[in-house]
């Protein structure tokens, strides 16, 4: 009877998180004339490259920037194909069957969460930030809670996300220029002991 209990529980939490989200999310977009909103969604695009465990930001057909993720492990593979950002959550309460974790160092999905409209995945930040690089995520793009949290500020919802997992010239060209705003994170070498 508990475990049945704690899973209603859960799932009204979740409607709750949602809700609040869709509320700011709605609250963004009033504050937004409908010029400004076409201009700020205009020509950006997220691609993700699953063989070279990158994110890349593309606006206006420059690259702003490309960060280093981890993403799905063998046994839950990343899905490919072109997607939407429908959510934006920032420190976002992550829910698993019997179990609720909420914001902070534990949380497995960091400190930003941008929901794909492929349901249950998105771009997160994490908790493990020794697993970018690697194919080690339950499906999702991870990145470093530094990195999710620039990039989070830099999107919008309906922005489009293309996640690839071939290797091509298009995809090499990207990943291999410089991204314009490139630039050293301050103690880069550090970074992973505070995230």
């Amino acid at each position: 009877m508990q475990p049945l209990r704690n899973r209603w529980i859960g799932a009204a939490i979740l409607v709750l998180v949602i809700t609040a989200a869709g509320g700011a999310q709605a609250e963004e977009r009033k504050t937004a004339g409908p010029t400004e909103r076409r201009v700020r969604n205009a020509n950006r695009r997220i691609i993700v490259s699953i063989p070279a465990r990158k994110l890349t930001l593309i606006e206006d057909g420059r690259i702003v920037k490309v960060y280093s993720t981890a993403v799905g492990a063998e046994k839950s593979p990343t899905p490919t194909g072109t997607f939407r950002i429908i959510t934006r959550i920032p420190n976002p309460t992550y829910y698993r069957p019997g179990e609720v974790i909420r914001p902070g160092i534990a949380n497995p999905v960091g400190t930003r969460w941008l929901g794909l409209s492929l349901k249950g995945f998105g771009i997160h930040g994490t908790n493990r930030p020794r697993s970018i690089g690697r194919a080690a995520s339950h499906g999702c793009i991870r990145l470093r809670n530094a990195d999710v949290q620039e990039l989070f500020e830099l999107v919008r919802v309906g922005d489009v996300v293309e996640i690839r997992a071939e290797r091509n010239e298009d995809l090499a060209e990207i990943f291999e220029a410089p991204a314009e705003s490139a630039h050293p994170r301050p103690g880069a070498g550090s970074a992973e002991a505070l995230d």
